[in-house]
């Protein structure tokens, strides 16, 4: 019987390598457990599964290679065999950093690790709601949007009382985002909010939108439709619940009203490449980067090749991770606006007294990841090799233009839930979710969980909806045989044949990014 493999090199370059599983001090690896050929290791300390073992010895000061990439520089010295880890590995973050443009001659010969396969040649259609605005919907629910948080409790009484009248009867449910804001804002803060929920009403997977006000709000239903701009009042009614005799009468015969227009849309053929996907890894560990943020990327890589959309944010978890985004920015515009995202975000950190590596979690550390570099340069994997078509500001939408299709960069902070409504509200129709710890919480659009390793799927089904674990076994083409198989649950999502286990549970909700004071 073969050898298992108990160590993963990423790349050739790498000084480190993953551990597979626990491994105990004293063990000598043979070249078919290290992976490498002709190379034999013997284990210094004992390592956990997903944290990092020293391939060679690394002096102090020395910058320790994970991913082709520097992840930290050594904090002591390490010898071959060592457990690397935050008792010998620092960050070498600073506030500032220094980007270069590496234009025409220098990108020549960038190859990608993981090319992009077809299962069986092209994508089958999706079938999905082709709407009046030219977008394409995935669901047809109805949503309620409050225009501020004072009316949160009517507008969760309307959805309740809409989802058990029409749902799953003449649409797909119907629910309520609620959140805290809307007043007592100022400034940007106040339009980071308006802009959002405007998005969220023009968002294609909503058939229909009652925008519920309270009256005395600064973001007041006036204002907030001369945000919103053109829409059809067919699909988007307003109700300010200070003008109603009675609020929950009125708002039940408005939505009676959304949910019979709704109910007219039907799903139809559209091609698969009129997807837009969001990327997201919470509560990531030492196999993501090599599993399931791998495996998102071949499926970033497939979709943008055939003209699809995918949307890629967490901006601080690209710091140390950059260069790699910029290398692969197809114009010095993009570039430029590259920088900007970075820099934009450090200058946020700076303002409020904090520094940009206070990062990562305690959940991510004991999961195997140690500075803020070795987190990033595992999150930036669910962008593929794909060339960057575009940088986005928070609450900016995603292009319609077919021109502008492909991996899109979007300003947003690392939170799971802030991070997956930002992707809702620049059009994402679903969010790919990788973790390695495991969460249940879900965007309003349908939200995979991935995981990174076999154990949290079968510790979690309720939570989990693909494992990536999987990707360590099997020959060379499990890794095709499985981007085949997440292809597949991905349409069947899309075209409404399953649902996302956060759909499954109720799983649903929104959070608006804030930075300003509240009065």
């Amino acid at each position: 019987m073969a050898a298992r493999r108990l160590l993963y090199r990423i790349r050739e370059n790498d000084s480190v390598a993953v551990a597979l599983a626990p491994l105990s001090a004293g063990t000598l690896l043979s070249p078919e457990e290290t992976g490498i050929p002709g190379f034999s290791l013997t284990l210094a300390d004992s390592v956990p599964q997903a944290h990092k073992v020293a391939l060679r010895d690394i002096a102090p000061g020395e910058a320790v290679i994970k991913y082709g990439y520097p992840i930290g520089t050594a904090s002591a010295k390490i010898t071959a065999g060592a457990h690397v880890h935050v008792h010998n590995l620092a960050t070498g973050l600073s506030e500032g950093g220094e980007y270069r443009w590496k234009g025409g001659a220098e990108r020549e010969g960038i190859e990608a690790p993981f090319p992009p396969v077809i299962p069986g040649g092209e994508l089958p259609d999706i079938l999905a709601f082709p709407r009046e605005d030219g977008q394409i919907g995935i669901r047809n629910e109805v949503w309620i949007v409050p225009t501020v948080g004072c009316v949160n409790r009517t507008a969760e009484a309307l959805a309740r009382w809409a989802d058990s009248e029409f749902g799953r009867r003449d649409i797909d449910g119907a629910y309520a985002w609620t959140h805290p804001y809307g007043c007592s804002q100022m400034g940007d803060d106040h339009a980071m909010t308006r802009t959002v929920l405007a998005d969220l009403v023009r968002h294609p997977n909503a058939g229909g939108v009652l925008v519920l006000g309270l009256g005395c709000e600064n973001n007041a239903v006036e204002e907030f439709k001369a945000a919103l701009g053109g829409y059809d009042p067919r699909r988007v009614r307003f109700l300010v619940t200070q003008k109603a005799g009675d609020e929950i009468a009125e708002g039940r015969a408005l939505l009676a009203e959304l949910a019979a227009f709704a109910a007219q849309a039907r799903r139809q053929r559209v091609p698969a490449s009129r997807l837009v996907i969001g990327m997201k890894c919470g509560g990531s560990d030492g196999l993501s980067g090599i599993t399931a943020n791998a495996l998102v990327g071949r499926v970033t890589d497939t979709l943008t090749s055939l003209g699809g959309t995918a949307i890629l944010t967490e901006v601080p978890e690209m710091f140390g991770a950059e260069q790699m985004l910029m290398d692969r920015c197809g114009s010095r515009e993009l570039f430029d606006k590259t920088v900007g995202l970075i820099q934009g975000f450090k200058d946020y950190y700076r303002r409020h007294g904090q520094v940009v590596y206070e990062n990562p979690s305690p959940g991510n550390k004991e999961g195997g990841i140690t500075t803020l570099e070795d987190k990033s340069c595992g999150c930036v994997q669910k962008g593929g090799t794909a060339p960057v078509r575009g940088v986005l500001r928070y609450g900016e939408r995603v292009s319609a233009d077919p021109a502008d299709a492909g991996l899109q960069l979007l300003e947003g902070p690392g939170n799971d839930i802030v991070s997956t409504t930002a992707m809702t509200a620049a059009g994402a129709h679903l969010i790919l979710f990788t973790t390695g710890r495991g969460t249940p919480l879900g965007a309003p659009v349908p939200t995979l969980k991935i995981s990174s390793n076999s154990e949290l799927a079968a510790a979690k089904p309720g939570w989990i909806d693909f494992d990536a674990g999987r990707m360590l076994s099997g020959g060379a083409g499990n890794g095709d045989a499985l981007l085949a198989e997440l292809l597949a649950l991905i349409l069947d999502v899309a075209s409404g044949r399953k649902k996302a286990r956060n759909e499954e549970n109720g799983y649903r909700e929104i959070a608006i990014f804030k930075d300003g004071v509240t009065l």
